[in-house]
């Protein structure tokens, strides 16, 4: 169970530091998406191992797998269109899109 959380923990960290660092948006969804599957991991996890007999977690798991998926279409969609309004994607050239 250790290994799982380790592995999870880590994960969750790289992606706040990308998401705190990055300025690109695709790097911003990636980040998001590892801090998401972190999430996701420690639900199947804890699910496993103390709860065994049910599947809470597991479920938990499948509609976070399935919010995630139709969080990046949307993102991707976002992500876009500000790339066809204003020719890159760096969040600090956001505010163009406000003219």
């Amino acid at each position: 169970m250790e290994y799982y959380l380790v592995i999870s923990i880590l994960m969750f960290f790289i992606g706040i530091y990308g998401f705190i660092t990055r300025k690109n948006m695709i790097a911003i969804l990636i980040s998001l998406e590892l801090v998401l599957n972190a999430v996701e991991i420690n639900f199947a996890v804890f699910n496993r191992y103390l709860y065994p007999e049910q599947m809470e977690g597991m479920f938990f798991t499948l509609f976070g797998i399935a919010i995630t998926a139709a969080e990046t279409a949307v993102a991707l969609a976002i992500i876009i269109n500000a790339y066809r309004c204003i020719g890159n994607i760096d969040i600090d050239n956001l505010n163009k899109m406000k003219e």
